[in-house]
């Protein structure tokens, strides 16, 4: 496969994200590539690429069946990757595009890292570019949580119908579509209220009360806001779950794009069932405290590929879409 270096790079400001832009031109083709290109943990690379034919660009059976993948590596190694999908396509004028994105881990340590993005139109035609871009750390919380018996009960619950529900969610956020194009709008957030009482990525301590502890880490971020309060979609989707599971409540779980899924916990009842298809800011439920809880909250969470990515992310231009 051969590298190909990028003839130009600068950079574009899109809402709050701050967007590269390179360009790419051969005999066949003309690329062009909005992407952001600072490496954080807990955020996400999106890229955008648009393809316009050249005049000398040779039609085959399989013209217009471009096929693209985003890369992060670390010195060789490839730490994840995905395709990305069509979301416009002028057959008259020779144009495609096409997006996709990667979760960037929270874990993620200072190391030599690099973007790569694979274009090809057939077996014979691929090539491979690298992305400029640079690496940036971040520090997350840590918080103590003391449960009572009901939720210590909850925290250690080994039951098959547990077992059963987490099986479930994690084969819906496996689930990739490229067809499944429902938004690539900035998100918005799920409640009028932005009183955060946690956030994405707390290390927690959980203290039992038979003495023992356990640690995890915290996917989302908790709105503290009474019962009942309005929970709204945060884009465009459809409604993949909706249903009472025992760690997390009556629970939402919304598909966006391929692989992108927004996650709504602790709700005291549900307003949308599976199969719906819902707008931006829809109702979709009313916040509680159900599952494990110590306090009526919402528990927002954003999925990508099944890695959790900061939801604030999300509420940017994370698309690049241009404005209208």
């Amino acid at each position: 496969m051969k590298k190909i270096v990028l003839i130009f790079f600068g950079l574009l400001q899109f809402s709050f994200i701050f967007a590269a832009k390179a360009k790419f031109s051969c005999d066949e083709y003309f690329l062009s590539v909005e992407y952001n290109d600072v490496i954080i943990p807990g955020d996400a690379i999106f890229v955008r690429l648009s393809v316009t034919n050249s005049k000398n660009h040779k039609k085959n059976k399989n013209d217009y069946e471009k096929k693209a993948v985003i890369q992060l590596n670390n010195e060789k190694k490839v730490i994840t990757a995905s395709p990305l999908y069509e979301i416009y396509k002028n057959k008259k004028q020779n144009f495609t595009q096409l997006l996709g994105g990667i979760p960037i881990s929270q874990w993620l340590s200072d190391g030599n890292y690099s973007l790569t993005l694979t274009f090809a139109d057939s077996d014979e035609n691929v090539k491979e570019f690298v992305l400029p871009s640079t690496f940036e750390t971040r520090q997350f919380n840590e918080e103590i949580l003391e449960l009572d018996e009901k939720n210590t009960a909850i925290k250690t619950d080994n039951s098959p119908q547990r077992i059963a529900q987490i099986d479930k969610l994690t084969s819906i956020l496996d689930t990739y579509i490229p067809t499944d194009i429902f938004s690539t709008k900035p998100f918005k957030n799920p409640l009028e209220s932005k009183n955060y009482t946690s956030y994405f990525g707390d290390k927690r301590v959980y203290k039992y009360t038979n003495g023992k502890s356990s640690t995890s880490y915290h996917y989302g971020n908790d709105y503290g806001v009474p019962t009942g309060t309005d929970v709204f979609a945060c884009a465009d989707g459809k409604v993949v779950l909706a249903e009472n599971r025992i760690s997390t409540g009556y629970s939402v779980v919304i598909e966006h794009l391929p692989g992108l899924f927004s996650l709504y916990y602790h709700l005291d009842s549900l307003c949308v069932s599976e199969g719906d298809i819902v707008k931006q800011s829809d109702l979709i439920g009313k916040s509680g405290e159900t599952g494990l809880a110590t306090g009526p909250h919402l528990h927002w969470e954003v999925r990508l590929n099944s890695v959790a990515v900061r939801p604030e992310f999300f509420l940017e231009n994370f698309t690049f879409e241009l404005e209208k």
